[in-house]
């Protein structure tokens, strides 16, 4: 083999090494520019904070183990229609607006009455419930039917809620004469059950479903407390994302899927804030 043909094979070799070397880098900016296209497609998550014993606004599903309800599904609905999506998570109530401050949750979805303590700490929604709080007492009770017959009595509620929040005032009044304080709703009914509390205050439409649920040992008495309305929660300062929330639940409400859930959980026509 003479110089000359040496010479070509190598500068071949040399083209073939080139040719490779450029073919591996365009496909890897090529799949560079799809994996950025793809997360650039990727809608945005935001995490929502829920205390799931307050059915039928938030409760556990017991085939799924999955937290549903009015709140939850409400909240999922506004997503879709906004373009992004939500991530539940489950916690205690009085932990939902240090969560919320704190960045571990965006949004707090937990039938959360709209109040001027609480529009300190957080921003509201527009409200999207109509809700009041409501007195309930053991079926067997004749002595309790208001406010009134509190006289020296001892109220169960649940941490960190309006209902609390009215005992607690009660109390300073000289009307109740202990308030008795639990983490969930099941417990505070259970409590009510046994006789260690004599009545509880707590949200009305959340009582009708407990008892509604099969517990015919409580009964409700008496006119609503005190009138509410529930709103989703954002901490302060993210305007971005409570008019997206806004813009949704104007949506949601126009479209029908606001009526839908209403019937869907059984919620009265008055519950629409309209």
């Amino acid at each position: 083999m003479n110089r000359r043909s040496k010479l070509g094979q190598i500068a071949l070799a040399v083209l073939l090494v080139l040719g490779l070397m450029l073919t591996v880098v365009a496909c890897g900016n090529s799949e560079q520019s799809n994996n950025e296209g793809n997360e650039a497609e990727k809608p945005v998550v935001y995490k929502v904070g829920t205390e799931p014993t307050f059915a039928p606004f938030e409760y556990k599903d017991i085939e799924t183990d999955e937290i549903t309800g009015f709140d939850i599904d409400l909240i999922k609905a506004i997503a879709e229609v906004s373009g992004f999506e939500v991530e539940i998570q489950g916690m205690g109530f009085d932990a939902l607006i240090p969560a919320l401050q704190g960045g571990t949750i965006d949004i707090v979805a937990s039938g959360m009455t709209i109040d001027e303590e609480r529009s300190k700490q957080v921003d509201f929604t527009a409200p999207y419930v109509n809700s009041g709080l409501a007195l309930a007492v053991a079926v067997n009770n004749e002595e309790i039917n208001s406010v009134e017959d509190l006289q020296g009595k001892t109220v169960a509620v649940q941490i960190g809620t309006t209902g609390a929040k009215k005992a607690n005032a009660l109390k300073d009044e000289g009307i109740v004469k202990k308030v008795l304080t639990y983490d969930t709703i099941d417990v505070l009914m259970a409590e009510l059950t046994k006789g260690t509390a004599d009545a509880v205050i707590n949200d009305l439409p959340v009582t009708q479903e407990f008892i509604n649920k099969g517990h015919h040992e409580i009964k409700i008495v008496g006119e609503p407390l005190d009138s509410e309305q529930y709103g989703f929660a954002v901490a302060k300062g993210k305007t971005e994302l409570l008019e997206k929330l806004n813009s949704g639940l104007q949506t949601v409400m126009e479209n029908g899927t606001y009526a839908e859930l209403l019937e869907k959980y059984n919620l009265p026509e008055n519950a629409w804030p309209k």
